[in-house]
């Protein structure tokens, strides 16, 4: 279970309308609903992996800290939420730099995991896991195995964990095989659109194969009062589509499978010896 820890206003859906120079004068919303995502991860005993932009945790430390009291981990979705494919390697660097070490100071526990802003690791950005190597991280959750989607997306990428050329651990996020199609169940924007029992099926199906879902959500998803911004339609319906339905999907969710933290995940899957002989992938 992962968890994108970004506000309203900082998704890559509304770029256009809200730029970074902007963000400051925004509403924070985010501590009201990660409170609500807590409550539900501690009804149901689940750890879940916190991946935290470091402009929040830069302005809400006590939030992080309290995430990281409460057991879970906490892990890098980038400084300023800008996409892999926006940046230069040098630009990568700095920003990669500067939001693991708010994290490390606000969270004091080792941060080793990273996820691209909009899943952006794609062929086109390989060349970030030599940074994310350069700065100690041991895993990455920023490869979406699929080929439709604008911005994101390697379609013949493993579906299963894999070994990156430079060692890094990938954690693709998750696609059932449906009819040689794949098919996300992964969570997000996927999760409030297809119908609950689709998701559920769709996950059943991955577990079926011997593969953990990688599951992600955003705090804001469980937020139908957060202000509206004016889109065009497909952004629309991406961004504002079955809000009110969140958070009872999301506890419904929790009931029907279990799920912890990418951190203790792959604690569980070393043990078992199955990522001992991972073989490397190379877009």
């Amino acid at each position: 279970m992962s968890i994108d820890l970004e506000d309203w206003f900082q998704v890559h859906n509304l770029s256009g309308v809200i730029p970074y120079d902007k963000w400051d004068d925004c509403e924070l919303r985010i501590e009201a609903n990660t409170s609500r995502v807590l409550a539900l991860l501690q009804k149901h005993g689940v750890t879940a992996t916190f991946f935290v932009l470091g402009w929040v945790a830069e302005r809400l430390p006590d939030l992080i800290r309290a995430i990281a009291r409460e057991g879970h981990e906490i892990a890098s979705h980038s400084y300023a939420h800008r996409l892999l494919t926006y940046q230069t390697p040098d630009e990568f660097d700095t920003d990669l730099g500067k939001s693991l070490a708010i994290l490390r100071e606000a969270s004091v526990q080792p941060v080793n995991g990273f996820r691209a802003p909009s899943f952006s690791v794609t062929r086109q950005t390989l060349w970030s896991y030599r940074i994310m190597a350069k700065h100690r991280i041991e895993y990455d959750s920023s490869v979406f195995p699929i080929g439709f989607h604008p911005d994101y997306g390697i379609p013949d990428a493993p579906l299963s964990f894999y070994r990156t050329a430079g060692g890094i651990m990938e954690l693709p996020l998750s696609c059932a095989r449906v009819f040689r199609r794949r098919i996300p169940c992964s969570g997000g924007g996927y999760f409030r659109i297809f119908p609950y029992e689709m998701n559920r099926r769709l996950i059943r199906r991955c577990n079926a194969e011997g593969r953990p879902v990688v599951f992600y959500i955003h705090p804001w998803e469980f937020d139908p009062g957060q202000p509206r911004v004016r889109l065009g339609k497909i952004k629309t319906f991406r961004h504002y589509t079955n809000l009110k339905r969140t958070q009872d999907r999301f506890d419904r969710l929790l009931g029907d499978f279990a799920f912890g933290s990418i951190r203790d995940t792959l604690r569980l899957e070393t043990s078992k010896e199955s990522l001992a002989g991972l073989e490397q992938w190379q877009a």
